[in-house]
């Protein structure tokens, strides 16, 4: 792995990035740029992919068994041995995909039976159970038909699309209601402490499809997961997402895990790529890739309350808005750290939140904004503190799964999220946005 930003300027400026080397990721990832030729996102039949290798591991069990989601990947497996047609196939897939995120999401929200002794707040189960059922179908072979790898690789997007709620998004009618689109991410750096689990896919799950009474009137949420993947994000996985809900919606935040003890506001996204390993171990630097690309700008910039949401008594962590980026200024070659924002004709290596997949999906998300004509829409990124093990449990070599200060600090994240958002579609009613 070669980060393009030395761990001590990481440090200073934030990001997920910064976070995962301050953190001591050791692992090396390919530096396959080549990585959307190759499709490693969502992998090739036969041999499992880099991430369902890790489902052999004694914690992503232990999990899954902790949780009662053991057994959805072998049901899944059984069912799948069952069918005997390609549309037998993907109508298995999409039922079984969209009953998985269900199940997680009402586990998070507190109905239906509370298997297992994990807290229902965790978002691992989903994780891990989805990655057994893709490992499944990977490996399928049916009988009665030819699948082939093309109609697989289909299956395998369906699977995908349908188990992180990318599909599910629904607002209701009329003009009473505010309508709030939040998105969250896997977990990440899983070769250090596969242990680990994201508040944002946690925040997302506990969210998905509440209403919340504010001033502003009631506020309908809805939530989608992405991966932690450089190949899904160049094959345009967040705009096929979001391409639809923008226009239907009043704000829109998407949401990572950032810094230790601190929330940030992103204030400026940047069009650039670092390369640090994703969860396939997989590398890409460079400018992000997106449609259009001789129309892209360098930065992309929030139109969240920002100024509001910090000075609001959101939670017990500190929000801050965070305004440095690293650019190369224009004429220039060598990158400079800004902590007041880019300067003109400057060309992005990092923004607010880092040269990882937080800072893109932030920059994809607004750029798609600008590109729809919703400069007006509030939208932007919100990175949570980093989940932290209590202490005294912080080694994953003998570490539990799970702990109280662990378990409160992801229940507090998620709290203060839904608070950040329910300021900020205040702040944006009160200001006529």
């Amino acid at each position: 792995m070669a980060p393009s930003l030395t761990p001590a300027i990481l440090g200073r400026r934030l990001g997920v990035v910064g976070v995962a080397l301050l953190l001591g990721v050791s692992a090396s990832p390919a530096t396959a740029d080549s990585a959307a030729e190759s499709g490693s996102g969502s992998g090739s039949s036969g041999a499992p992919t880099v991430e369902e290798q890790r489902l052999d591991r004694a914690v992503p069990q232990e999990i899954l068994r902790r949780s009662g989601f053991d057994g959805v990947a072998p049901g899944f497996a059984r069912d799948l041995g069952r069918v005997r047609s390609y549309k037998e196939a993907e109508r298995l897939v999409v039922r079984q995909g969209q009953s998985l995120w269900r199940r997680a999401v009402e586990r998070a929200q507190g109905r239906g039976p509370a298997t297992g002794d994990l807290s229902r707040d965790d978002d691992r189960p989903l994780y891990w159970a989805r990655l057994g059922m893709t490992r499944a179908l990977r490996a399928w072979e049916p009988r009665g038909f030819e699948l082939g790898d093309e109609r697989r690789q289909r299956l395998l997007g369906s699977l995908e699309t349908t188990s992180r709620g990318q599909d599910t998004i629904r607002y209701p009618k009329g003009q009473r209601i505010k309508r709030v689109l939040v998105t969250g991410f896997d977990p990440f750096t899983l070769d250090r402490d596969t242990r680990i689990s994201n508040p944002s896919g946690a925040t997302a799950l506990a969210l998905d499809g509440t209403v919340v009474r504010t001033a502003a009137g009631p506020v309908r949420i809805e939530t989608a997961m992405f991966p932690v993947r450089w190949t899904d994000f160049a094959e345009g996985e967040v705009e096929r997402t979001l391409r639809r809900q923008l226009p239907r919606v009043d704000l829109f935040t998407t949401v990572s895990q950032g810094r230790v003890g601190k929330f940030d506001i992103e204030r400026t996204n940047g069009a650039w790529r670092g390369g640090f390993g994703d969860n396939e171990n997989l590398s890409s630097t460079g400018v992000v890739p997106v449609a259009a690309p001789a129309s892209q700008p360098q930065w992309t910039t929030t139109t969240l309350p920002y100024k509001d949401i910090v000075a609001a008594d959101t939670g017990r962590f500190p929000v801050y808005d965070n305004t440095a980026v690293t650019e190369i200024p224009a004429g220039g070659t060598t990158p400079v750290q800004r902590p007041d924002g880019p300067t003109p004709g400057s060309a992005a290596r990092a923004g607010g939140g880092g040269d990882y997949l937080s800072n893109e999906i932030a920059y994809r998300a607004t750029l798609l904004r600008d590109r729809l004509g919703l400069r007006g829409l509030p939208g932007g990124h919100v990175h949570t503190p980093v989940l932290q093990f209590g202490a005294g449990n912080t080694d994953p070599a003998t570490g539990k799964v799970t702990d109280e200060e662990f378990v409160r600090n992801r229940v507090d994240i998620i709290a203060q999220v839904r608070k950040i958002v329910v300021t900020g579609v205040e702040a944006a009613e009160a200001s006529g946005r």
